[in-house]
């Protein structure tokens, strides 16, 4: 009998973050939990599993495990989810499948998915190895050296990770009877791509040169085609958009890669994401709002699947100095006004010191917290189950969480930082998101979905925290140089 061995482990590490990333933050699930999980889990490991079932074959889940985006992971989390999968690999299997990200760091490794399968690949060297990817990923050379095939997602949200689970699996099971290992190229043109610049339910470069990928795959011989637009906010020497290929020679790898990294670099300029300061967001939406529906206000400065904090409170304290009312603001993470809220209990009368407590190294310190008058209206446990798209299903936490109503705003608090991808973040605390007049989220991207439909218009919201689009803010000191647009001037001949 076939037997496998599948595992998920996903970060998006943000080097820059201060949000430290403990194995706790990954919420591990183990052994046969862990296989219980994968059973129609909404990401590549879900196909992995349908397809392990389907063959028959004998499956062993070592692991699975998923952590918000955030600072580099500790040592220790590492070695505990790295040496699970490699017990499991070392007891013998016919083919590994593993849904990683593509840009997590750890204390001690900069390709932290590289050095995964360094190990993998060592300790199962004839065995074939399929990986799924994010399409922020920060791809390696590493990652393609020890490692039969890689594919990754096209779209931002995403929305296809159980498709490309089953794109994966179309190359990888041929290798189970014994096919050849198909070719990989990878082409990393020097430019980093502003992450609000891939929205691929747009009409921008990053959706075209998708589309190009997608016609690539239709020629004889190339298997896959990824556009990786990468991970900017962290420090490595790879960092940024790159092109993986998979193709029946090195050779078609090789054209195939350099041909979409051509098309990337000609239209560099458009992936470039130029910040519209905070005050002229916040009076354009303004002039939008007419109470018909919310205004969506978007802080990619402070996003949670970037790494923030989730505690910056630049946009609502400009809200509020402009004396705006409707506001639904949510989830801002503040574990020490959560538990004084608690303490006072629902319908209490409160004050409180809201946000901006959590420093980053090498950015401007903080204001002070936001001082606030209000109600708690509501408390939860804070879990909740997605009904969107994104991790349909799935019952997420973001610990603790109370309402607090300032008369003007009406916030959702909670212990840990948390993306609000779905409406359960406020329905789980009695509130309406779609009554608001101003709807606040400290997000860019995984919102949308859900959100934008509710919403009369969507204002991008610049702030001062540590998921800036502005990466002239960032102190890099391992990232290769050139790169554009950080040295505007740079020559790439691929």
């Amino acid at each position: 009998m076939t037997r496998l061995v599948l595992a998920r482990l996903n970060h998006e590490t943000n080097t820059f973050s201060p949000v430290k990333t403990p194995l706790a933050a990954f919420a591990p699930r183990w052994g046969e939990d862990a296989l219980a999980a994968a059973e129609s889990y909404p990401a590549a490991i879900g196909a992995f599993h349908a397809f392990a079932r389907r063959i028959g074959a004998e499956v062993e889940v070592p692991v699975l495990a998923h952590a918000m985006p955030s600072g580099p992971v500790e040592d220790d989390a590492f070695e505990a989810m790295a040496q699970a999968i490699l017990a499991a690999v070392e007891r013998g299997c016919d083919g590994i499948l593993l849904d990683l990200h593509g840009a997590m760091v750890t204390r001690s490794h900069g390709d932290g998915e590289g050095e995964l399968l360094r190990r993998i690949r060592a300790a199962a060297p004839g065995v074939p190895i399929g990986v799924a990817l994010d399409l922020h990923g920060n791809i390696t050379g590493g990652m393609l050296e020890h490692c039969d095939v890689i594919v990754g997602f096209k779209t931002y949200p995403h929305v296809d990770m159980v498709e490309t689970g089953e794109h994966v699996l179309r190359l990888f099971e041929p290798l189970l009877s014994g096919a050849p290992r198909p070719a990989m190229a990878l082409c990393h043109p020097p430019m980093l791509a502003a992450t609000l610049c891939m929205n691929t339910t747009t009409d921008c470069a990053m959706t075209d040169l998708i589309a190009l990928a997608r016609q690539a795959e239709a020629r004889p011989g190339v298997q896959a085609a990824t556009v990786f637009g990468g991970f900017p906010i962290a420090d490595l020497a790879e960092t940024g958009l790159s092109i993986v290929t998979v193709a029946d020679t090195p050779e078609l790898a090789r054209e195939v890669a350099r041909e979409l990294g051509r098309e990337a670099w000609q239209r560099r300029a458009e992936y470039v994401y130029a910040e519209e300061p905070l005050v002229r967001s916040i009076a354009r939406a303004a002039a939008l709002a007419d109470g018909s529906a919310p205004v969506l206000l978007l802080d990619h400065g402070d996003n949670c699947m970037s790494g923030g904090s989730c505690d910056v409170m630049d946009v609502l304290e400009e809200l509020m100095a402009a004396g705006q009312q409707g506001i639904l603001v949510g989830p801002v993470a503040d574990p020490e006004t959560v538990a004084r809220l608690f303490a006072a209990g629902e319908g209490a009368e409160a004050e409180i010191a809201l946000g901006n407590k959590t420093p980053a190294e090498g950015l401007p310190a903080p204001r002070p917290p936001l001082r606030l008058k209000g109600r708690v209206t509501a408390l939860s446990d804070g879990h909740y189950r997605v009904a969107g798209p994104i991790y349909n299903g799935q019952e997420l936490c973001m610990g603790r969480a109370a309402a607090f109503d300032t008369g003007a705003a009406r916030i959702v608090i909670c212990e840990e930082p948390h993306e609000p991808l779905d409406l359960g973040v406020f329905a789980s605390l009695g509130l309406d998101a779609a009554s608001a007049r101003f709807l606040h989220l400290k997000s860019r991207m995984y919102c949308r979905p859900v959100f934008e439909p509710l919403a009369k218009a969507v204002v991008e919201c610049a702030s001062s925290g540590v998921t800036a689009s502005d990466y002239d803010l960032f102190a890099f000191k391992k990232l290769a140089r050139p790169i554009y647009p950080l040295d505007p001037g740079t020559i790439w001949q691929d």
